[in-house]
């Protein structure tokens, strides 16, 4: 009898003790500065820091999900190093550095685009600025929402045909690094949202884009699918990963039917390629 009670009373002080130390033990866990030592040009980045801290990177604060984790987008001419700060809630700081590893941007030649769109008369110009500026600050909203957190899938299944990044001579004419990856599909091919979020632009026919989408992931983080020949969705409406968002056509600057997709960390591009690879992480 002594030695059922004994068990009785020894048993759930060993239960408490051990979900004590597991207690313990994520607590310790949680107050870790977790960020990669190292990063690719045009990278987007994920770290944890401890809950109730404050971080700020490149004259932004960023805002922590309720998991912990940051997020930033790292410019494809970024030298590095990095300097993140951190302010726990304890009011302890920490610095962190962080090294970019550089990048070889192969030359494009895009040959048959459209005269007009490569140098295009004044009152196009200023068609093309107003668009711009409309796309520039949908790609500001700076919602709480992680979907950027979940893993990303391809919008659609093709062969990559425009790397990000790449530099780009139009026509003969040199241009600008390539904001997005192109991918080779027939024109119709339905788009997939790759990962979920709110359309905040949509509109079927600009100058240089076509037909342009642009979803916000949160934090910064945004989508944009350029070239479109149809727009299934409007601005405002939330959108799951894997909902059909458009179809894939060759309107504004394009040579030929494919996918542009191009990512932003608000204005700093960065290469959806890479966002496929990483482990997705809350």
């Amino acid at each position: 009898m002594r030695s059922t009670l004994r068990a009785i009373f020894v048993i759930p002080i060993l239960l408490f003790t051990a979900c004590f130390g597991v207690a313990a033990a994520q607590d310790t866990a949680d107050q870790r500065v977790v960020f990669p030592t190292s990063v690719s040009q045009g990278a987007l980045v994920l770290g944890k820091v401890p809950a109730g801290s404050h971080v700020h990177y490149a004259g932004r604060d960023l805002r922590p999900t309720p998991y912990g984790t940051v997020v930033f987008g790292v410019g494809r001419d970024e030298k590095g190093p990095l300097s993140i700060q951190v302010r726990r809630a304890d009011g302890h700081d920490d610095t962190v550095s962080i090294t970019v590893t550089p990048r070889d941007w192969p030359v494009e030649h895009v040959n048959g685009v459209p005269p007009k769109t490569v140098n295009p008369p004044p009152e196009i110009a200023k068609r093309i600025e107003r668009e711009q500026a409309l796309v520039t600050a949908a790609r500001l909203r700076d919602d709480d929402r992680g979907d950027f957190a979940q893993p990303f899938i391809w919008p659609v299944q093709g062969r990559i045909s425009g790397r990000f990044g790449n530099a780009r001579v139009y026509n003969g004419q040199p241009g600008a690094g390539h904001s997005g990856m192109d991918i080779a599909v027939a024109a119709g091919t339905p788009v997939k949202a790759p990962a979920a979020g709110v359309v905040t632009f949509a509109a079927p026919d600009l100058y240089l884009t076509g037909g342009t989408l642009l979803i916000d992931h949160g934090h910064g983080v945004s989508s944009n699918f350029l070239h479109l020949s149809r727009i299934d969705v409007k601005v405002g409406d939330r959108v799951q990963q894997g909902q059909i968002v458009a179809a894939v056509g060759a309107t504004g600057r394009a040579t030929g039917p494919h996918l542009h997709w191009g990512m932003n960390w608000f204005d700093v591009r960065i290469d959806p390629l890479l966002v496929l690879e990483r482990v997705g992480s809350r």
